[in-house]
């Protein structure tokens, strides 16, 4: 069936206004290029979106160049602003942003235990003072990013006894106080929608397979749309993107990769705790251990280049990898968190290598390229598609 006439300017309007956030300012005819609308459609859209203040004129293409060709139309990025909150056991960091994701603002507050609702309290007040330093009156859009499972069902943070009690206290007090969309979600999840949308997914030779768009439609840029995150810091745990988007799971567990049975532990991970599961081998006590085992300070053991613990690592974290690989078959499997991190290409080319022994099909392992600012960094990017969604016809 053919589109109406409403729904067909509402889709070109959506198409413009995407292009416009991934590349910039661009004029009328640029807009006509790229969206292969006639010249009459691409000036209604520019009208309808600069009335509904969505566009404006930042300037003109060329330095010669004068005259209604020349404009260059851009989002008003002070329409909407939007916060992104890294949870973590101990603290929590802020970001506060345009709608064009432009930082303006951020912190970061230690919360060291006390009682839950004074925590609680003491982050809400850091989100609203850093809006404040940013100069946004309103938030339109909050994305927390915290450790645990979302309920598939009611987007919150599951109950369980691992998890401080302000972290639920703090998500519900978002919602309640704030004249804004909270948009709750996995702290790994959130790394993996900022690698694929920013980071090590779109860098390199990936074969481009699906149609490379996150979770809200927008464009992932070159590189792989499946893969799968592995989070390797104080906990465990992964994130599975297939086809540009991320799979939760039934009950939101998707990727509680910490409680897989490998060989090599003390025993079998059961229902209640992951001891003898894959987080017994590759957490950061673990890892912290083996540097020692080596004669290393596990401050610098993996920068340290020490060929014999980097193997023994490489061989741990390869176990973990040709699980998923024997599953999922993601073709590439990004190793992310403070391990990830720290460790950079030069782990990740080892576990490819031990991977490569371990199973038959061809898995690229790389290292995080947004290091500790992918959790925030896909926090934002996730709140701002929700402000899109909800500003763009």
């Amino acid at each position: 069936m053919a589109a109406s006439p409403s729904t067909a300017r509402a889709l070109n309007d959506r198409l413009a206004l995407r292009l416009l956030q991934d590349a910039g300012p661009l004029t009328a005819t640029q807009l006509k290029t790229l969206t292969g609308l006639s010249r009459p459609t691409v000036a209604d859209l520019v009208d309808r979106l600069q009335t509904g203040g969505l566009v404006h004129v930042v300037g003109e293409a060329g330095a010669r160049r004068r005259g209604p060709n020349a404009r260059l139309y851009g989002i008003v990025a002070d329409r909407a602003h939007l916060a992104a909150l890294d949870v973590r056991t101990r603290s929590v960091s802020v970001v506060v942003a345009d709608l064009l994701g432009t930082t303006l603002a951020e912190a970061t507050l230690p919360i060291d235990g006390g009682a839950p609702g004074p925590a609680a309290e003491r982050a809400v007040e850091l989100l609203e003072r850093t809006a404040r330093a940013a100069g946004a009156a309103r938030l339109h859009s909050v994305a927390v990013g915290a450790p645990g499972l979302i309920d598939p069902a009611t987007r919150q943070l599951r109950d369980t006894a691992k998890l401080p009690e302000w972290h639920r206290l703090l998500v519900a007090a978002l919602q309640q106080r704030l004249p804004a969309t909270v948009v709750v979600e996995n702290e790994v999840n959130l790394a993996a929608v900022a690698e694929l949308r920013e980071g090590a997914a779109r860098d390199g030779d990936g074969d481009g397979s699906g149609d490379g768009r996150g979770e809200s439609g927008a464009p992932a840029g070159p590189g792989r749309d499946t893969f799968v995150l592995l989070w390797l810091g104080q906990g465990i745990g992964a994130a599975v993107v297939l086809d540009g988007r991320l799979r939760r799971g039934a009950s939101g567990g998707a990727g509680e990769i910490g409680f897989l049975p490998v060989p090599g532990t003390s025993g079998l991970p059961s229902a209640h705790g992951c001891d003898g599961g894959f987080d017994e081998l590759a957490c950061a006590a673990a890892i912290d251990a083996l540097a020692r085992t080596h004669g290393l300070d596990p401050a610098t053991a993996l920068e340290s280049g020490h060929p014999a613990f980097l193997d023994e690592l490489a061989g741990r974290l390869a176990l973990g990898a040709a699980s998923v690989a024997a599953v999922l078959d993601p073709g590439r499997v990004i190793l992310a968190g403070e391990t990830g991190h720290r460790g950079g290409p030069d782990l990740a080319a080892r576990v490819e290598a031990r991977l490569a022994a371990l199973s038959p099909l061809r898995t690229e392992v790389r290292a995080t390229t947004l290091g500790d600012t992918a959790i925030l960094r896909g926090a934002l990017l996730t709140a701002r598609d929700a402000a899109q969604e909800a500003l763009f016809p």
